[in-house]
């Protein structure tokens, strides 16, 4: 394809990405104050984020090893048409129950775009050449990030808009991308007659994490960390997913294709991607809830306040990938990531409801940054190690891993921090002399208008000390991505779109051996 055909491609490419992106990011602002006309909990506010996560998880290598079966451009349009309809339903969803459910839902055609929308362009450019292109793709993430919250806050706090806005909004941009993609897109279709979908190993991950994250949410209120309870769930979970990896070496299209990930630098990426994924998930979900409840800002104001992050994300991601196609280098890039990643998450560990918004203004830029640095970079790492007959498998795994990876950090955290906030609540409210029935004076809903002034800035004050809790430990997972990264092998990008045939049987004969 020529300069020009890639862009026009891409540009419908680089809109799709951005309706997904989009759609996480204007409900990550609104979403306490949807949450709370809802009258849902802390624990329902974690599950609206983690059912599309965790849909997406389980269906990412499902969608990427379809893209090493069917037409690349099919898969993509049916993917869009799902998220469409899955946004319109989370419009219109009347209870906390069902807006978890249309999430889930929506996280399907999320993990489809985001997979997908990968694999294609890598289909199309050499991943030297990529480089230069992912500085699009991380400019157009950036401005969905940015764009995102302040969109969702603004809807949010227009009173003839509302917060199902912003799930509607999706709509239109879907259609738009829809009819781009259909003209411009053009993909050679590799088609197999021997196709096998590996459904039950997928099945069974998706069961396995799902069971582990319910034990983490509830352990500890609903039942106690020695019961028959986490017994059988932990256990469950675990034994579902030694199940899950018997099932993946035995079958002949396993969706996690352990062949992949047994080799040194995918098994080093997918590491590090998983680390970065559940600490930047995890700890950025929270920050809106931090600014508004915390704080006590409006959703259009926590917005504003989230834009630093943003911009690290735009600039580091820009020009790391211009500076990675001039050296063919990707490691020190990933490694400087990782560091900044988590040197910012220590800085945000420090701080209360009462921490200067410029120290953690500068915070956010550090997280930013290495998330810019290091998250995009790992998924070139892995696409320039194998063959374009896999690259479908590769881009999914390493993306199923960073979305479980975000998963499990927003459940894990989410669960850390409803713990701190009810302790912090119980104790605000002991040291006022006041004596609440139930709910610990509101500690389980997230209507904080409707508690009474001085309950409120109680609440207000656990949210804001409590988070500084869940940033330690984003930080903590943060430097086992250090870690990997470090151990990455230092690699040439390609130039090429495929492997060269020696250097294919080399990789295959150093993983045997």
């Amino acid at each position: 394809m020529s300069h020009r055909q890639i862009l026009e491609a891409l540009s419908g490419l680089l809109l799709v990405l951005f309706v997904a992106m989009i759609s996480s990011t204007i409900v990550s602002v609104a979403l306490p104050q949807i949450i709370g006309a809802l009258n849902g909990t802390q624990s329902q506010y974690t599950w609206v984020v983690t059912a599309s996560l965790l849909a997406s998880t389980a269906s990412t290598p499902i969608w990427g090893k379809l893209a090493d079966l069917f037409s690349k451009k099919l898969l993509l349009q049916v993917s869009i048409v799902i998220f469409m309809v899955s946004s319109l339903a989370c419009g219109f969803a009347q209870n906390t129950a069902q807006l978890i459910a249309f999430r889930a839902i929506q996280g399907l055609g999320m993990g489809a775009l985001q997979v997908l929308v990968q694999v294609i362009i890598a289909a199309m450019i050499s991943p030297k050449e990529r480089g230069r292109y992912n500085g699009y793709l991380g400019g157009v993430m950036a401005v969905a990030t940015v764009a995102g919250p302040l969109l969702g806050g603004l809807i949010a706090d227009t009173s003839w808009l509302g917060w199902r806005w912003c799930f509607f909004v999706a709509v239109p941009f879907t259609v738009v991308a829809f009819a781009l993609l259909h003209k411009t897109l053009r993909v050679v279709t590799v088609r197999r007659t021997d196709v096998k979908i590996d459904y039950v190993g997928a099945t069974l991950i998706a069961a396995g994490v799902s069971v582990l994250l319910i034990w983490v949410t509830f352990v500890g209120n609903s039942f106690e960390w020695l019961s028959w309870q986490t017994a059988a769930m932990a256990g469950g979970g675990v034994l579902l997913l030694v199940l899950a990896t018997w099932v993946e070496s035995r079958v002949a299209e396993p969706v996690v294709p352990l062949r992949i990930i047994r080799r040194r630098t995918p098994a080093l990426a997918i590491l590090a991607s998983l680390a970065v994924g559940m600490a930047m998930f995890g700890g950025s979900v929270f920050l809106g809830q931090y600014f508004q409840i915390g704080r006590g800002y409006s959703p259009t104001e926590a917005g504003l306040l989230t834009i630093p992050m943003m911009l690290g994300v735009l600039v580091s991601s820009t020009v790391s990938g211009r500076m990675i196609s001039r050296s063919g280098r990707v490691k020190p890039y990933i490694v400087i990531g990782a560091i900044v990643l988590t040197a910012g998450f220590l800085v945000l560990s420090t701080m209360d409801h009462q921490t200067s918004l410029l120290l953690i203004a500068g915070a956010m830029v550090l997280v930013g940054a290495g998330v810019g640095m290091s998250m995009q970079n790992l998924v070139l790492a892995i696409q320039n190690t194998v063959p374009l007959s896999e690259l479908g498998a590769a881009s999914g795994a390493i993306t199923f891993f960073r979305s479980l990876g975000g998963t499990i950090g927003v459940s894990v955290l989410g669960a850390v921090l409803a713990n701190q906030v009810a302790t912090g609540i119980a104790e605000g409210l002991a040291k006022a002399g006041i004596r609440t029935p139930g709910s610990g004076g509101g500690g389980g809903t997230l209507n904080i208008q409707a508690l009474p002034e001085p309950i409120r800035e109680i609440v207000r004050a656990a949210y804001g000390d409590a988070t500084g809790h869940i940033f330690l430990v984003s930080a903590a997972v943060a430097m086992v991505g250090v870690v990997a990264a470090l151990f990455l092998k230092p690699i040439r990008l390609r130039d090429s779109v495929d492997l060269p045939a020696d250097a294919e049987v080399g990789e295959r004969v150093a993983t045997a051996g």
